[in-house]
């Protein structure tokens, strides 16, 4: 899905299997738009060969409850498939994104010791693939299972090196190694680490034989998009459509796209994306943390891609899609904290595009989701700034520089990436810059604004950003008002290097030049801020609303 680091929230299953279901009822649909991936597994039964296909492009596309359905239908369907087994343990185990639920052992050693018990008749390909995920369990793992992890990659090195020409053994090689080192991929020089450099060598040889591979591009888009993206162009634009059915991979080239100032087609991606997963839910019901976070990651993306192009009410449509995607009850359970993220998007959407009476319209939150209250807070701020109440929106900032006194808001983690107390000082520090600059204090806000790109800068990798709009954006806007043309110049080109071609910064960038009289290329910057900016609904006066 998701570009983040191993949930911190329980890995939950919403009704992936019913033990309790008729052995003459399907146990899962045939999905459509699932593409035309095939393993080769040993059956009589032709339905139970396309569950277990469609199982395993669903375990690719990282909707594990829905392909551990389709591996007990193909089970179902055929009970000495052997595979089908192996299919099960597979899914339920640990990936990029999440650890093992203590709630999946017992399913998924019963499974692996199926799966073995079966192996007598099978190839022996399949055979290897059994016994090298054998490697991955035992009937009562360590609290730590970092060896058990490392010792399925060093048998799945084994298994792709024995069978270099099957591209799923390059591909699930390369997850486990990732898996091993979730996240952690690059060196401070830009370099891969020797796992990720191993990583990136089989993958860039697989695809070069199997360009079309669907997990083979996902998880090399995983692997490049937080210090290469442009390595990872390529198989953004092929998987693009390779999988119309499953939203998470309809959406995952916009993890590249975002980084090289493609922010349309990022958006064209997460919304087809939100319709296929849409069609899914109504037709099927979602199951597990894919209904929980993979779904609502495509909206949130949409949110992000729109916010960037300029689309205001797109930008508030997928804000209020990702919001209404919460299960209420976990909003109130420990470890949910996460979800409070998606609460609050509609409040930083109205603050992105200055819908300034819609925010004061808004009803304060339950005083117990304390993040969505502190950024009802601090847009509420905002507005009153821009209405020039000053009086009020100070009021707004000191409840919530009092909420984040509060240890249970500064400490609360989200995704396992950042404390929410780091965002809501970033809150802090704009929202008093906004207040001193409308006070015409601008070396007090310029400071509290250079403080603040450095705690967004110090949140950690996390997509989209855990702050709502680039700082610099703001930065450089108060900069201008402040008359520091030449130093506004330079927080534009550091904003566009790292969001490539964004309105936003663009638009300042040519404030910024014209400023200084330097026309030609300024107008040279405005073309490029019309191009960016042709699908927008609002029009700028400056780099931030």
């Amino acid at each position: 899905m998701i570009a983040i680091k191993r949930y911190t929230i329980l890995v939950i299953i919403l009704g992936a299997v019913s033990v309790l279901q008729a052995q003459d009822e399907p146990i899962a649909p045939l999905l459509e738009g699932m593409g035309d991936h095939h393993h080769e597994i040993t059956t009589d039964d032709t339905l139970a060969q396309r569950y277990f296909d469609q199982g395993l492009i669903l375990h690719y596309g990282f909707n594990h409850a829905e392909a551990a359905r389709s591996f007990r239908e193909a089970q179902r369907l055929d009970p000495d498939c052997a595979m089908a087994y192996w299919g099960e343990a597979l899914t339920f185990g640990p990936n990029i994104n999440a650890g093992m639920s203590a709630a999946s052992l017992p399913v998924v050693w019963e499974s692996i010791q199926k799966a073995q018990e079966l192996s007598a008749n099978v190839t022996q390909r399949e055979k290897d693939y059994i016994d090298a995920l054998a490697s991955r369990y035992e009937e009562n793992p360590p609290p730590d299972r970092s060896q058990l992890d490392r010792d399925y990659a060093d048998a799945m090195r084994e298994l792709a090196n024995k069978y270099p020409d099957d591209p799923d053994a390059q591909a699930l090689f390369a997850e486990a190694l990732m898996v091993t080192t979730a996240w952690n991929y690059w060196l401070d020089n830009g370099e891969p680490n020797s796992t990720a450099g191993e990583v990136l060598s089989t993958l860039e040889t697989a695809l070069k034989k199997y360009p079309q591979h669907p997990a083979l591009n996902h998880f090399y888009i995983h692997l490049v998009e937080m210090e290469h993206p442009k390595w990872g162009v390529a198989s953004a634009d092929r998987l693009r459509g390779l999988v119309p059915g499953i939203g998470h991979l309809v959406h995952m080239p916009s993890h590249i796209y975002i980084h090289i100032g493609r922010f349309a087609d990022g958006s064209i991606a997460n919304q087809k994306a939100v319709e296929a997963d849409q069609r899914y839910l109504n037709q099927h019901g979602a199951h597990g943390m894919y209904r929980i976070s993979y779904m609502p990651h495509n909206s949130h993306f949409l949110w992000f891609t729109s916010s960037m192009e300029g689309r205001g009410q797109k930008c508030l449509e997928a804000a209020n899609i990702t919001k209404d995607y919460i299960i209420e009850d976990l909003l109130y359970q420990p470890g949910y904290g996460s979800l409070y993220e998606h609460y609050a998007l509609p409040y930083l959407a109205m603050a992105r595009f200055g819908m300034w009476d819609d925010i004061l319209d808004e009803p304060e939150p339950d005083d117990e989701l304390l993040f969505p209250v502190a950024i009802w807070h601090y847009a509420r701020g905002l507005a009153y700034v821009r209405s020039g109440d000053l009086q009020s929106a100070q009021q707004e900032l000191d409840a919530l520089k009092q909420m984040n006194n509060q240890e249970t808001l500064r400490s609360m983690g989200v995704w396992g990436v950042y404390t929410t107390g780091n965002v809501i000082q970033i809150a802090i520090n704009v929202l008093n810059a906004e207040i001193w600059a409308a006070e015409s204090n601008y070396t007090g806000a310029i400071e509290l604004l250079r403080e603040a790109v450095d705690l967004e800068h110090s949140l950690g990798y996390h997509e989209p950003p855990a702050w709502y709009a680039p700082v610099r954006q703001t930065l450089g806007a108060i900069l201008l008002e402040a008359g520091n043309a030449r130093e506004a110049e330079q927080a534009y080109r550091r904003d566009l290097e790292e969001w490539p071609d964004n309105g936003w910064s663009l638009f300042g960038l040519y404030q910024a030049l014209k400023a200084q009289g330097k026309d030609s290329e300024a107008q040279t910057v405005y073309d490029r801020f019309q191009e960016a900016w042709s699908r927008a609904d609002v029009e700028l006066t400056s780099s931030r609303m």
